[in-house]
């Protein structure tokens, strides 16, 4: 998402359609007919109307005839010129349908419909089609991705931000899908190679052949980005995955409950005699669509599919989803994938006029091969597939390869934005665009300022805090890189820092070797998981707002040196050695962490040092970028599982304790198809021999007016201390389901959301007499728990929680409820 603020500002092209038909369809009172079925007459090319009886449809081909039906009316016929547009089209009722369609108020029946004994059929067959039935397959895919600008005006042409740029403007088209006039600002072409395999158990693999694109070489984490919005789909699964949501597929066996189905044609498609069926949803404000399939008489296989997500979907920024598909017939029983092709309308507001971005996705598949056995080797995922000469193919390569050739305005794309680049007026917008996205600052080449939203911050030790510091960048993919900062607080009068530094140093194998030293106040009590990360700051050390005062911080100053490994894809293994001194922040009678020593004397600063092993593994993770550091573009999306072990080595460096601990965790987030998405985290954790309070494992608290994961809401900091505990986290998304089916809250598009809360454990009688922090009582030895409500999407970004607290209700000063705010974007 690095650079989308900048693709909605540039463009170029032109393309050509032999009939353009747009319009709206309604009945003999001017109330419009949604979802009614358009077809050009003589051919299989068609649409359907939206909610609103709008539609648009076009062909390369020449028709002169458009026919419009739906189930109640008369199918009626009109004559067409080449430019078709605004139409106001008419149906009467049927007078012989007329007592069906009141009795049914326009929704299709379930039983005796042919429509959905087809389905059935499907249902029933969907087995024996594509891939799944051979040992082993591979082919090629061509995947093409582009951005265009929609709705250009003569207004927005004459803005004063393109002053200089007016070439942009030269050619426009009109798209074939919403019949919106667009200009082309992006395009990324990727060939590759799918290995897979399905006996004895199923792996698959995908090598990257070669790779083009328009604009930036630093594009990956767009193209990432865009691949994590439109992933890949089978359209007989019960729900489609799109923008982090689950669609009802019309050929779901739950489809009869939320879609309306009419056999509405049949005909031959190539030699294959099939049916034509028209769905449309039951319900507004549903994650479902609207459009028509072609399926074979006797395999009941689709050979064609074209889908639009209806307008009412509870999505954000998004005002169209078309989906089409069309299938090879390999044999009477096996239809593999051909062409899919997704495009979406990106936009801030869901009026037609409004500006926005088509984000498309076309794929194409060829040379299927089932024949060919092969090594295990290739169908495991590299760990670094980055090779230069993939990006660099000439143009020869390309003209010979592509499955489809580029039509003008993809051509022109390419053209334009070398023209582009060399335009200083867009190279400043594209560093601001690309300061805003990343929060870095460009200085000079090779050097960035920032994080900028990291500038600033206060509690109540430092007081006010003002913090700089950069980065060495010279592209995404460097093998090193350096990071540092220095801040001053107002009220302790003090300067602290940190200075981090990382070197890949094999790339097959992802080893980085860090090193980093950090001196600064922190707020240690908001992770039960152990991090030595250098430069790594808690929300909770800098929070401009927060409930009750806060003195409980620690001076730090830690030196860790580590390295990484990763063997597999997505499994990590980290090697880290740590040498740390902790002492109070505060004085001591506001927050003590000194410890008594075998001569009973208190000692005020702590010594450590530590080695450390963590295991990562996240299975299906992707990533952009090849270099030391790399953007995950789906975290959350799939599991993850983390492990570690930490031992303390007294008497090295002087170090003051020696222990072992041991942490687990796991966390998941799970589509539930209709009924939204869930999200859990379990960690476990034990810590063996005895330490003072700043190595114990401290139970998160949270005294933020906001939302942080992993923390509890009623919690002071310090409240709950352990040396064992469990604790698991829980949190559902309806996605507005119950919302939509209250007439007076379904246009506010808000989401329901539940959740709870609870942590375990204990703490040795050792550890409670060796800290001067009175630790008496401080575990939680019978589950402590908080639950919440709330709703999310309010004005698209704003989230809201309020959370009570289920015990411990008489500890002094207990938070019993609380109201907390969140941010995000969301689609």
């Amino acid at each position: 998402m690095k650079y989308l603020i900048i693709f909605f500002l540039l463009f170029t092209s032109f393309a050509f359609s032999q009939v353009k038909v747009g319009g709206n369809i309604v009945d003999e009172q001017g109330e419009p007919i949604p979802f009614a079925n358009i077809i050009f007459k003589g051919s299989t090319e068609g649409g359907v109307s939206d909610e609103n009886g709008k539609f648009y449809i076009e062909s390369e081909n020449t028709y002169t005839e458009l026919m419009i039906s739906f189930l109640g009316f008369e199918t009626k016929i009109i004559p067409l010129k080449a430019r078709n547009f605004d139409l106001k089209i008419v149906l009467k009722e049927d007078a012989a349908a007329l007592d069906e369609v009141m009795l049914y108020s326009g929704k299709t029946k379930k039983k005796g419909n042919p429509a959905v004994e087809i389905l059935k059929k499907i249902w029933a067959k969907k087995r024996q089609n594509g891939l799944r039935l051979y040992k082993q397959y591979e082919y090629d895919k061509y995947e093409k991705i582009e951005f265009d600008l929609n709705n250009i005006d003569e207004k927005f042409k004459k803005k004063r931000l393109f002053k200089g740029m007016e070439f942009v403007f030269e050619e426009i088209d009109t798209s074939n899908i919403t019949g919106k006039p667009y200009l082309p600002i992006f395009i990324n072409e990727a060939l590759y190679k799918v290995y897979g395999k399905n006996k004895p158990s199923q792996k698959s693999n995908e090598t990257l052949i070669a790779n083009k694109n328009s604009g930036f070489d630093s594009n990956q984490e767009l193209i990432e980005f865009v691949k994590q919005l439109y992933v890949d789909y089978n359209i007989y699964d019960n729900y489609l995955k799109f923008f982090d949501k689950s669609f009802t597929s019309p050929l779901s066996r739950t489809g009869v409950s939320v879609y309306n189905y009419v056999l509405a044609d049949s005909a031959y498609l190539g030699n294959k005699w099939c049916y034509n069926i028209v769905f449309y949803p039951r319900r507004k404000n549903e994650l479902t669509f609207k459009g028509d399939f072609w399926v074979n008489d006797t395999t009941f296989a689709i050979q064609e599919i074209e889908m639009n997500a209806t307008r009412s979907a509870n999505i954000n920024w998004v005002k169209e989803i078309y989906v089409a598909q069309e299938f090879e017939v390999l044999s009477d029983s096996v239809f593999l994938l051909k062409r899919d092709h997704m495009m979406s309308d990106f936009s801030f507001n869901s009026k037609d006029k409004s500006k926005g971005v088509y984000g498309r996705r076309t794929t194409l598949f060829n040379n299927y091969e089932f024949e060919k056995e092969r090594d295990d080797d290739v169908y495991k995922a590299k760990v670094s597939s980055y090779e230069e000469e993939i990006y660099n193919k000439p143009d020869e390569f390309w003209s010979d390869n592509r499955m489809e050739k580029l039509n003008k305005d993809e051509v022109g794309v390419y053209k334009m934005l070398d023209t582009l680049k060399t335009v200083r007026k867009f190279k400043q917008l594209y560093n601001v665009g690309a300061t805003l996205a990343t929060g870095y600052w460009q200085i000079f080449d090779g050097f960035d300022y920032g994080p900028l939203f990291s500038s600033f911050g206060s509690n109540d030790i430092e007081g006010f805090r003002v913090r700089v510091g950069g980065r060495t960048y010279f592209s995404q993919n460097d093998t090193w890189r350096i990071q540092g900062y220095a801040a001053y607080g107002f009220k302790d009068d003090k300067v602290k820092y940190g200075i981090s530094g990382k070197w890949l140093v094999d790339k097959r194998n992802r080893i980085i070797l860090s090193l980093g030293n950090r001196r600064d106040i922190e707020q240690t009590g908001v992770s039960l998981t152990t991090a030595n990360d250098v430069l790594s700051r808690s929300f909770a050390s800098s929070s401009f707002f927060s409930r009750g005062d806060n003195y409980s911080l620690t001076n730090v100053n830690l030196t860790n040196l580590a390295v990484d490994v990763e063997p597999i894809k997505n499994l990590n293994f980290r090697l880290g050695a740590t040498y740390k001194t902790l002492s109070s922040a505060a004085p001591d009678s506001l927050f003590n962490v000194s410890y008594f020593d075998k001569n009973g004397f208190e000692q005020a600063k702590i010594k450590q040092t530590e080695l450390d092993v963590g295991i990562t593994y996240t299975p299906g993770r992707k990533t952009a970028g090849f270099g030391v550091e790399r953007n995950v573009s789906n975290e959350g999306r799939y599991p993850t599982v983390y492990l570690s072990y930490t031992k303390g080595l007294k008497g090295f460096l002087d170090s003051d304790f020696d222990y072992d601990k041991l942490q687990l965790y796991y966390r998941h987030r799970v589509l539930m198809g209709g009924f939204g998405k869930l999200k859990y985290f379990l960690e476990v954790g034990k810590t063996f021999g005895q330490v003072p309070l700043t190595m114990l494992d401290v139970v998160p608290g949270n005294q933020a007016i906001f939302t942080a994961p992993r923390t509890f809401d009623l919690l002071n900091y310090y409240d709950f201390v352990t040396d064992e505990y469990a604790a698991l986290h829980i949190e559902h998304n309806f996605n507005g389901r119950l919302f939509s089916r209250i007439p007076l809250m379904r246009k506010l598009n808000w989401r329901e959301i539940v959740g709870a809360r609870t942590v375990i454990g204990n703490l040795s009688d050792k550890n409670i007499a060796l800290s001067a922090f009175d630790l008496q009582g401080k575990a939680p030895t019978k589950p402590y728990y908080e639950y919440f409500v709330g709703v999310d999407n309010i004005f698209k970004f704003i989230r809201i929680d309020f959370v009570f607290r289920g015990n411990y209700l008489d500890m002094p000063g207990a938070t019993k409820f609380a109201v907390k705010g969140g941010f995000g974007f969301y689609f």
